[in-house]
């Protein structure tokens, strides 16, 4: 089975613009997707139609919402594998996630001299929680490094792993595309009786991801990121480490019961979601989620392998051996992701004279500075490619690098 491009894009209508009289080619994905008619429908009807506060009224309206907020939930559960909807856990976004397993799990557990291991391949928001643990507590932080070839060296995984009591890790790189081995990080992380928490941000929308076959503990998401809404995150962890973990926010919707000296705090998923939520997020992401089902996870897994590796082939044909990109060359071994480097123009000289050409791209150091610092560069201008990209879209970056390069005079 294919992709029928054409007809994707007929859903997006953000896709149907044209910029300095071109046809807009959208390769920023990995920073955000973009939201096909199902999603936008979805999220404007719960405000035409459906919308009132959750789990407290008991008028048919409020009802309803309620039963579209925890549809949301159970959609999201089955996506994922996981085995209870109680296991989902909505917050604001991915690293409001991450936070809250730092400060509800982290605080109760860790203490000073314990370890969390980390990766160079690290997105802000999986390093600077921890290193706020490790000024607070005196943690220790250790780190996986990488391969000439960007991968994950884990020739010392064990002396890393021992003693530890976390391994908090990504399953695909924001910057190097990098697809890392999350089953047999979560084996050699519970031999030796550490936790796993995966940064899914970047993999879960685009192949398949069951937590149970994986063997993990923490898994954290963002449904911007996969043609859902903005200002909505996704935590799972097991149950019984929800059960044992405290709030971490407190406040209306969170308790079991308050007095003037003490309150108790609400079972499930309640306890760790005080305030009212994200209710016509949540509908947009069960349409997301919806959407990615009709195609096929692993539809867009193989067109996507199928796309990078014609870029990895395309790009430095066509513009020469100054551009870098850096990473995997295998495009099964990676998702979609493409970090250039273009001689010695800096990365948003670059992403400018891609704009000139209607092609969008994101330059910067990407939220992850000690893999930019690895690799001696600011940054990079990156590509990432999606569902509604094409070979025509990877041939539109070529022109625009080409054209870069010329301008630039080297």
């Amino acid at each position: 089975m294919t992709l029928d491009i054409a007809a994707i894009r007929k859903d997006f209508p953000i896709l149907h613009q044209e910029q300095n009289g071109k046809r807009l080619v959208f390769l920023d994905s990995a920073a955000s997707s973009q939201r096909p008619n199902q999603v936008i429908d979805a999220i404007s009807d719960v405000y035409r139609n459906e919308y009132a506060n959750v789990h407290r009224g008991v008028y048919q309206l409020a009802v309803r919402a309620t039963n579209l907020y925890e549809n949301a939930r159970n959609k999201t559960a089955d996506f994922i594998g996981a085995a209870s909807s109680n296991e989902i856990i909505f917050t604001k976004n991915a690293t409001e996630s991450i936070n809250l397993v730092a400060r509800s799990w982290g605080q109760q557990n860790l203490q000073e001299g314990d370890v969390v291991v980390l990766s160079l391949l690290e997105h802000h928001a999986n390093i600077v929680p921890w290193q706020m643990l490790q000024e607070e507590r005196g943690i220790e932080l250790r780190w996986i490094g990488l391969t000439e070839s960007g991968q994950l060296d884990l020739s010392n995984l064990d002396d890393l792993l021992t003693g530890a009591k976390l391994l908090a890790i990504t399953a695909m790189s924001n910057v190097l595309g990098t697809l890392t081995p999350i089953s047999e990080l979560a084996a050699a992380a519970h031999k030796h009786g550490a936790l796993i928490l995966v940064d899914g941000c970047q993999s879960v929308p685009h192949l398949p991801t069951n937590v149970v076959d994986v063997d993990i503990d923490f898994l954290v998401f963002s449904p911007h990121k996969m043609l859902g809404p903005s200002g909505l995150g996704v935590l799972w962890a097991r149950e019984q480490l929800l059960d044992e973990m405290s709030p971490f926010l407190g406040g209306g919707g969170m308790i079991l019961n308050v007095t003037q000296e003490s309150y108790s705090a609400a079972k499930g998923p309640a306890k760790f979601e005080a305030g009212t939520p994200p209710i016509a997020q949540a509908a947009g992401l069960t349409a997301a989620i919806d959407y990615l089902n009709t195609h096929g996870l692993d539809t867009i897994r193989q067109h996507e392998i199928e796309l990078t590796t014609y870029a990895l082939e395309t790009l430095p044909a066509v513009v020469g051996d100054d551009l870098k990109i850096p990473g995997p060359t295998d495009a099964s071994q990676r998702g979609g992701v493409l970090s250039l480097e273009l001689g010695e123009v800096h990365a948003h000289d670059i992403s400018q004279m891609l704009d000139e050409h209607a092609v969008c791209v994101r330059p910067g150091h990407h939220c992850a500075k000690p893999l930019m610092r690895h690799y001696g560069v600011a940054a990079t201008a990156r590509a990432s490619l999606y569902l509604y990209n094409d070979h025509d879209d990877v041939d539109a970056l070529a022109a625009a690098l080409l054209a870069a390069k010329k301008f630039f005079a080297f």
